[in-house]
């Protein structure tokens, strides 16, 4: 069985960058992901030994509007319940912390969005669709 911590901060920006690239995710900027991770409203990283293995986090403005974002599982630890684990931490923060009618979004990469689903996502559209710019 698969022994692991889970804690409630932020990895460093160097182990984000790291398992961003190994669970298959963009690549970000150091200085960008050291401002990043320090803003985020809530953070969860598993980790096995000294080893960061999976981690997300809650942005937003802490009020009205909620996103979950950086779910990422090391592919080495996937098949695990890792992404379950991680999904439910965070959403038993928004329970405990998120005002009645806030709204929480994310973007689901498939064929994460049946994750997410049994967490009580739905999809926007046809009303709305995700959309995106890029630096």
């Amino acid at each position: 069985m698969l022994s692991f911590q889970t804690l409630y901060n932020a990895p460093t920006p160097e182990e984000y960058i790291k398992l961003r690239i190994k669970a298959g995710l963009s690549l970000k900027d150091p200085e960008a992901s050291k401002i990043a991770l320090q803003n985020s409203i809530f953070a969860v990283t598993l980790r096995s030994e000294d080893t960061v293995i999976g981690m997300g986090r809650i942005i937003g403005d802490g009020g009205c509007f909620y996103q979950i974002v950086d779910i990422a599982v090391d592919p080495e630890y996937q098949g695990n319940g890792l992404g379950k684990t991680i999904m439910s931490e965070l959403i038993n923060y928004l329970d405990e912390h998120a005002p009645a009618h806030s709204y929480v979004s994310l973007i689901a990469d498939l064929p994460a969005d049946q994750l997410y689903k049994k967490f009580g996502f739905d999809y926007t559209q046809p009303r709305s669709v995700g959309m995106y710019k890029k630096y």
